[in-house]
């Protein structure tokens, strides 16, 4: 499959203004509230020495519309390493057009060239279109966990500082 005129690129720094904005946006859709993260803090974690992730843009008729942040995980039960997608948006008027379904074979491609035996990730309950899209790609939910999280207080509280 492929969609005239769309092609997936690494972001580089001088994306940063790019991926900010459309981390913006899905934050706004996913209705997450402040959106903490800054250029600064970019650069920091995505674009230096060691990144902590990846992230990948897709652009259609030469504008970024889509993005996607991945980073390795560990399975201590298989003994290897595997994909975690952290971020997927396509913009809404990007939507139905295939974008979203080639970003995730180019994520899962590179889950396969580097090993991985799954690529995983989180979406919110409420989601339904995700969702939908999501199984319509063949991707099993996981009934057998949930999230848990230590912040602020708590995780100071935790650390015993």
């Amino acid at each position: 499959m492929s969609v005239e005129g769309f092609r997936i690129e690494p972001a580089g720094e001088a994306d940063i203004p790019v991926v900010l904005a459309l981390i913006r946006e899905l934050a706004a859709y996913e209705r997450a509230g402040r959106v903490e993260v800054d250029e600064a803090l970019l650069r920091r974690f995505l674009f230096c020495e060691r990144p902590a992730a990846e992230v990948f843009l897709g652009y259609y008729d030469g504008a970024p519309v889509s993005y996607a942040i991945v980073y390795p995980v560990f399975s201590s039960y298989r003994g290897c390493a595997n994909l975690w997608l952290e971020d997927f948006y396509v913009q809404p008027q990007a939507r139905g057009k295939g974008i979203g379904r080639l970003m995730m074979a180019h994520l899962a491609r590179l889950a396969i060239e580097r090993g991985c035996a799954f690529l995983a990730w989180g979406v919110l309950n409420w989601n339904e279109p995700a969702i939908e899209f999501y199984r319509r790609l063949g991707a099993r939910r996981d009934q057998s966990h949930c999230q848990f999280y230590l912040e602020g207080e708590a995780l100071r509280a935790a650390a015993g500082v």
